[in-house]
């Protein structure tokens, strides 16, 4: 049975298979979740990212977790919000059905996501959680083996908005949730 929870706290922390990097083009480290998945994965997470030449947004390369309780990154590069003309909710979609079609190849029974592109890259995060909930409902229609989905969020804020979208009570950490 596929469980969707919400989870406030350190995406770092998370003994899953695959955890989703919010990550740069580049795949270089830097601020906010990427940098803290760097930080904690050691440098052999650099390493590895050096090797895979980049990402384009709205893609998903893998890496090996290292030091890190998961066994995988899932590199997603979401999209710079622009006033939303450019694309932009398109890609973000994008990087969750392509986090979930590898969750699905690679076997994978647990994997968490972070809010991707609401930190620097500005994106809308009422719009980024309903895209986020709905790629991921979809996806689960078709993969088995995925049990569970965290929506890892580092504040509150963020944490009640996915909530509320799931239909998870009032002050909730965790639970069943439907879209």
């Amino acid at each position: 049975m596929h469980r969707i929870r919400v989870y406030q706290g350190d995406i770092t922390q998370l003994a899953v298979d695959a955890i989703v990097n919010a990550a740069n083009s580049a795949l270089n480290g830097g601020g906010g979740v990427d940098g803290a998945i760097h930080r904690a994965a050691g440098p052999q997470l650099m390493e590895a990212c050096l090797t895979l030449n980049g990402c384009p947004t709205g893609q998903v390369k893998m890496t090996h977790g290292f030091e890190l309780p998961a066994r995988y990154v899932l590199h997603a590069v979401g999209p710079i919000w622009q006033g939303g003309d450019h694309g932009e909710a398109d890609l973000l979609a994008s990087c969750y059905r392509n986090a979930m079609t590898m969750a699905a190849a690679e076997q994978f029974q647990s994997i968490a996501f972070p809010a991707i592109s609401c930190g620097v890259y500005r994106f809308p995060p009422d719009q980024a959680v309903d895209i986020a909930v709905r790629e991921t409902v979809k996806a689960l229609a078709s993969n088995e083996n995925l049990e569970d989905v965290v929506f890892c969020c580092f504040d509150e804020a963020m944490a009640e908005r996915y909530r509320q979208k799931l239909h998870v009570p009032q002050g909730g950490s965790e639970g069943e949730g439907s879209a």
